[in-house]
């Protein structure tokens, strides 16, 4: 049936009808939230970089006037474009806005016309997660970039995040004495979710939904709305009974009906809602609902929760828990984590079917970003915060459904929060994952439907793809580095899943595959995939593992770094016939032992010596080996300055290093370098700010530092420079993942992506500084366009 609002502002009388959505509301209240909108329009945003401190308790000081939720925010990309420069020249402001690739603002009211739907879809998105509002906090500024891209976006609410039922904070005055009233929250919160989802796509939060019963499996039904105006959105609501609590162990809940505590579990129909009534579904059935969504729009990306939040430093003991309830204790709400555990077995069930279309997977962290650095910039800080506004209910405006237009419980509070400031991936980015060939030609490798995949280039140099041809593997997730040997063949590193089955424990464990020689037009073919297992024995010690970074020494030894459970660094290495040794832990040096964030990274310098760096809450900490093929041991402090978290290391000639890190608030790039002779670490260069976040890639050849990074639009950016870093070039492309920088049989740059629709685009640099020019090119060859000219 359609959804719309009455125009006269009020509900429906038949409790079982949801009350109608139209955006006429000429008369009564409709009038007054018309002029309230118009009377609080968003100011522009002004991004100091002066202000960066101020902005970590409070992201939204730089806004002139509240960032109110029914403010039209200017959808128009300003970029001011200036070049990296010296630490004392460094300074400039960033971009004002974020918003997805080509996207326009309309000159009617400042409102955004909806992208149609494009004919055939190359890409396409399918977000799963626990509650409403989990997509807006952790996702963004991601989901945001696909709703406004015009592929089709598919997002399924998998709990009805009822909590205790009362629509208010729980601090608010009188809040004990509230009703319970679980259906009407829950009705809130989707009426919350699909108005920040329709103001992100059309900037009208009153755009009009089509709601409808959807049957999944058969015998069961779902919530469907679909945005009229742009149709190729929908949301998906299954309405199972939450946890309730952030961590107390509860057998009716996701992760009571993952690990078997329950049989079933319950839905809990929302306030007016079109199923009719209350379902129970086991285990199995949760799955293979998710496995139709999944088999039903066929996505390109899928995009879930965190399936492996870090565990607390001290658990917490809960009396009375049976023992398939006990278990780890994380940062993250048990929600969150159970249904990116279903999210890997429905993933599983739909690759496990037959051919499906290929699919890469992005998990997100979600509670635990809150004690990490803020990642985004304040621009995107505050169009998150103005986004989850208008879920929140902020100004208490009217949507004509008395269950209620939003959830009290995040209300205006999110522009204080590191949610908001914050957007990481489970998997840092792989570093290294495009290698050369013998005779001069490029190989990428990803994870795509659960297995590695490989890319060729037909000709050197050509910029033309043969592939992805699949290389085994089973439930690899995140990303796969590739590694060349002294001997010019290839190693492929990356992590596999084992879900847990009767007799086989949850765990995760490092994987590898040597390639055995060529196939046919010289593509690379490897060996099947060993496991090198994970520095811990314990299963759930091994869920909290990072992701590998692989160098081999001068003398051919390989060794592997991960992120252990514990925050510090273990490796494996090879000896001299080529023979696995054990997991070793690097030393955390002296004083306190270290924690380091995922996205760390190795390199070997020219004299032989292997070198690993990572991020920690203040600081970068070093590792170095004594002697060629040594292990690494603790350089002394490096005095640099926090990192958002992944790095990116390279050699430089003369026996130095370098590296590039983003610094957090601003996500400004900062480069620094380790003389030679021991005279410590240095930053050498603070880029202008593009906004972004995540690794940015590094390459140096000769002279020429190449840096490779996401801006504010989710585009990648080149910068080219002789000796330091040059100014940002123009344009750039979508992308997912981090790009990777390469030196092609010329002996130029080479920049890679590997965009939404599982398709690569390339660039060769030539030239410097703001001379440099960077042509991207389509998987067969064609010109990209420049999503900012069009």
């Amino acid at each position: 049936m359609t959804n719309g609002y009455p125009e006269n502002g009020r509900g429906s009388s038949n409790p079982r009808t949801l009350p109608q959505l139209s955006i006429a509301t000429a008369t009564g209240r409709g009038t007054a939230v018309t002029q309230q909108r118009e009377n609080r329009r968003t100011r522009i945003i002004r991004s100091d970089p002066s202000l960066a401190g101020h902005f970590r308790g409070t992201p939204h000081t730089d806004i002139e006037g509240r960032s109110v939720v029914s403010g039209r925010i200017a959808r128009r990309r300003i970029l001011r474009v200036a070049g990296c420069g010296l630490v004392a020249g460094a300074g400039a402001a960033g971009a004002l806005q974020w918003s997805a690739p080509g996207a326009q603002q309309s000159a009617r009211r400042g409102r955004f016309t909806a992208r149609p739907a494009k004919d055939a879809p190359a890409e396409a998105f399918v977000h799963i997660m626990a509650h409403a509002d989990d997509s807006l906090y952790f996702m963004n500024p991601e989901l945001e970039q696909c709703l406004r891209g015009g592929a089709p976006v598919v997002t399924v609410c998998m709990t009805g995040g009822e909590s205790d039922g009362r629509n208010a904070l729980s601090l608010s005055p009188g809040y004990a004495g509230l009703p319970e009233r679980r259906p009407d929250f829950a009705r809130a919160r989707i009426n919350g979710l699909r108005e920040a989802t329709a103001y992100m796509v059309t900037g009208d939060w009153l755009s009009p939904w089509h709601v409808e019963p959807l049957t999944l499996l058969p015998g069961f039904r779902v919530e469907s709305q679909t945005l009229v105006a742009a149709p190729r959105v929908q949301l998906i609501f299954m309405e199972l009974v939450e946890a309730r609590a952030l961590r107390t162990p509860r057998r009716d809940s996701l992760r009571g009906l993952w690990l078997g505590a329950t049989r079933d579990l319950p839905t809990l129909m929302p306030t007016a809602s079109p199923v009719g009534r209350v379902f129970r579904y086991t285990r199995e059935q949760v799955i293979d609902s998710l496995a139709a969504v999944l088999e039903r729009h066929r996505p390109t990306v899928v995009r879930t929760l965190d399936p492996n939040p870090t565990r607390l430093p001290r658990q917490p003991h809960y009396a009375g828990v049976p023992p398939v309830l006990q278990g780890i204790a994380t940062y993250d709400h048990q929600d969150h984590t159970a249904s990116a555990h279903f999210a890997q077995a429905a993933l599983a069930r739909y690759w496990g079917r037959g051919p499906a279309r290929l699919t890469a997977v992005d998990s997100y962290l979600g509670y635990e970003v809150a004690l990490l650095p803020d990642s985004l910039d304040a621009a995107t800080t505050a169009r998150k915060a103005a986004v989850l506004d208008v879920y929140g209910w902020v100004g208490g405006r009217n949507c004509g459904d008395p269950a209620g237009c939003g959830d009290r419980k995040v209300g205006a509070r999110s522009k204080d929060s590191r949610w908001t400031s914050n957007l990481r991936h489970r998997a840092p980015g792989a570093r290294s994952w495009v290698a050369p060939l013998p005779g001069g030609r490029l190989a990428a490798f990803a994870v795509l439907g659960g297995q590695a995949h490989c890319w060729t280039e037909t000709g050197a140099g050509s910029g033309v793809w043969s592939g992805p041809v699949p290389l085994g593997g089973s439930l690899l997730e995140g990303q796969v580095e590739a590694l060349r040997h002294a001997d010019g063949t290839l190693g492929l590193f990356s992590v596999r899943t084992v879900l847990p089955a009767p007799g086989v424990p949850h765990r995760r464990e490092v994987v590898t595959a040597a390639q055995t020689g060529t196939v046919s037009a010289g593509a690379p073919a490897f060996g099947p995939w060993l496991s090198l297992g994970a520095p811990e024995k314990d299963p759930s010690g091994s869920l909290e593992m990072g992701y590998p970074v692989a160098v081999t020494g001068r003398d051919g030894r390989v060794f592997v770094f991960v992120r252990n459970r514990s925050g510090g660094v273990s490796f494996r290495s090879t000896d001299g016939s080529g023979e696995w040794e054990a997991w070793r832990s690097l030393p955390p040096g002296p004083g306190r032992p270290v924690a380091v964030r995922d996205g760390l990274d190795a390199a070997v310098d020219d004299a032989g010596r292997v070198h690993v760096v990572a991020a920690g809450l203040r600081t970068v900490h070093h590792w170095r080996s004594a002697e060629p093929g040594g292990p690494p041991r603790p350089a002394g402090p490096t005095l640099l300055p926090a990192a958002t978290g992944p790095l990116s290391l390279v050699a430089v000639p003369g026996g130095g290093m370098r590296l590039a890190l983003r610094e957090p608030v601003t996500s400004r790039v900062i480069v620094a370098d380790l003389r030679p002779g021991g005279a410590g670490w240095r930053v050498t260069a603070q880029c202008a700010p593009i906004g972004g976040y995540g690794r940015v890639a590094l390459a140096r050849e000769g002279t020429l530092t190449v840096l490779a990074a996401r801006d504010d639009a989710g585009l990648v950016r080149l910068s080219a420079g002789s000796g330091r870093p040059g100014p940002w070039l123009g344009g750039g492309v979508p992308h997912r993942g981090t790009a990777a920088l390469t030196r092609d049989s010329r002996g130029r740059v080479v920049a890679v992506v590997l965009g939404m629709d599982g398709r690569l685009g390339s660039a060769r640099v030539r030239g410097t500084g703001g001379g440099a020019v960077a042509d991207w090119v389509t998987h067969d060859g064609g010109v990209l366009d420049d999503p900012l000219m069009s």
